[in-house]
């Protein structure tokens, strides 16, 4: 299966309680990850995580829907076409 480029969008809702689940995955699935930005909002006790990624769809796919198992985790996924998929 071909690698696809991308990017994803984290939200984090109870930061203290849940960053370390959503941490402990991104660990997990690190060889796929390009790039991570990370913004804390102490105010609002959210954290915002944002990934540059390379893999197949099953590797991306099962990285988000880990992290979309995580109560108070919001996932959001773009990806470039692959080699020769137009966009319609």
């Amino acid at each position: 299966m071909e690698k696809r480029i991308g990017v994803v969008g984290i939200i984090v809702e109870n930061r203290l309680e849940n960053a370390p689940r959503v941490n402990a995955i991104l660990s997990e699935h690190a060889r796929m990850i390009l790039g991570r930005m990370g913004i804390p909002d102490q105010e609002r006790n959210v954290g915002l995580i944002t990934l540059v990624i390379e893999g197949t769809t099953d590797e991306i796919g099962a990285l988000t829907g880990k992290l979309g198992s995580v109560p108070g985790v919001a996932v959001k996924t773009a990806l470039a076409p692959a080699k020769g998929e137009r966009k319609a």
